[in-house]
């Protein structure tokens, strides 16, 4: 039997595709097991996948730090590594092949201890916003500006890696030379491989020209059959289709969800608000808006008006399958994509900025509420794949055969 191990860090977002993944790889018969946050835990032994914990929870981290600053990052990424040093190979020994998402702390870490123990390694990414590539300008990196106009996009990718090596490189190759291991140069390719995967939805998120062998295999999602509370059940029928507002594992702007009621009041919708990592609170006990926890968004965004989220892959992904109109509020890292993507669609809106007003949200749904823009949500919504994790397993059991040949 083939073991796998599927390691990331971060959020539910982070984790959830990997939890398909898992699913997937398991049903093609091989032994799976996961090393994540400790948050991992609750929703890995739902689908019965062993998780190896690692470092600790994510959501406290999200919750009761500030925001890092450039000058955190360093400090930050060597402790990330460290952690990932000293807990994975336990996870990793004896597995056939390991696949890695998230950060490039992370990454680069376990590719690492792959590296020592003789173990395939990929690594997946979920937005191709992210893949070097000629045709494309990179996000810059971490405390730097954007890029000048006209700027040649290698140099900019070149970039990139270069404050990659500045940012990971020394932390990296102290631990690498610990159990033995040559430094590494290039630490953006070395993490990220000249062979990864896009976990991404080739109508939502398209793979652009790259000199890399990417293999794009769709989302990596699961058929969530869970039903909606009876509570949430009965506000959905106490009327008409409400408005779905959420930020998910993320930290919301300030006042969001002040302005979101009242923006979306103000439209004549009731509203679900989604309490999040960022525990958003209801204005008031008014009963056209209804707080909601975590539960089964592949069934509830069929049965809302519009979604206003902040661009997260895998909510931007589902909502698109689910062929409701979306305000995309980006905050960081891939959801600037995301949202430009719904916009260009004509799906949704992408909102100008992480912050919203009410005025701009205000503008933001009177052109998602339209009903030409649900027409074309839902042509759109038939599109969407809904295979890629059983794509990405056959892939990986494919291509560990092909080794041990």
């Amino acid at each position: 039997m083939k073991r796998v191990l599927l390691a990331t860090s971060g959020s539910r977002g982070d984790v959830e595709p990997l939890v398909a993944l898992a699913v997937r790889l398991r049903e093609a018969g091989a032994e799976v097991r996961m090393a994540a946050p400790p948050d991992s835990s609750e929703r890995l032994a739902e689908v019965g996948v062993p998780l190896v914990p690692v470092g600790q929870s994510t959501r406290t981290a999200i919750k009761d730090a500030k925001p890092p600053s450039p000058e955190d990052g360093p400090r930050l990424s060597a402790e990330a590594m460290a952690v990932q040093f000293a807990e994975v190979p336990a996870a990793a020994e004896g597995c056939d092949v390991v696949v890695t998402t998230g950060m490039l702390a992370t990454a680069v870490a376990v590719r690492s201890v792959a590296e020592k123990l003789g173990i395939p390694y990929y690594y997946g990414f979920y937005c191709p916003r992210f893949i070097p590539s000629p045709h494309y300008a990179p996000p810059p990196p971490l405390g730097e500006p954007p890029a000048p106009e006209g700027a040649d996009n290698r140099a900019l990718w070149e970039r990139n890696s270069r404050s990659a090596l500045r940012r990971f490189g020394e932390p990296l190759n102290a631990q690498r030379a610990a159990i033995g291991l040559p430094p590494v140069e290039d630490v953006f390719g070395y993490g990220f491989t000249d062979h990864p995967l896009l976990a991404a939805d080739s109508s939502l998120a398209p793979l652009q020209p790259t000199d890399l062998d990417v293999v794009q295999t769709g989302a990596w999602t699961l058929p969530d059959v869970r039903p909606l509370s009876a509570e949430l059940e009965e506000f959905l029928a106490a009327g008409p289709p409400p408005v779905y507002v959420g930020f998910g594992s993320m930290r919301a702007p300030e006042e969001a969800a002040k302005v979101a009621v009242e923006a979306v009041r103000a439209h004549g919708h009731r509203v679900i608000l989604s309490r999040g990592w960022a525990d958003l609170a209801l204005i008031d006990d008014r009963s056209d808006c209804f707080a909601a926890g975590e539960g089964n968004q592949q069934l509830l965004f069929g049965r809302v008006a519009a979604a206003v989220h902040h661009g997260g892959a895998g909510t931007t992904t589902t909502a698109t399958r689910a062929g409701v109109p979306q305000v995309v509020v980006p905050q960081i890292a891939d959801q600037p994509y995301f949202a430009g993507r719904v916009a260009e669609l004509g799906i949704g809106v992408a909102h100008d900025g992480p912050t919203p007003t009410f005025e701009s949200l205000s503008a933001a749904l009177e052109t998602a509420l339209a009903p030409e823009v649900r027409e074309r949500a839902a042509a759109v919504a038939g599109t969407v794949r809904t295979d890629g994790a059983a794509v990405a397993a056959k892939f990986l059991l494919d291509a560990v055969d092909r080794v041990s040949v």
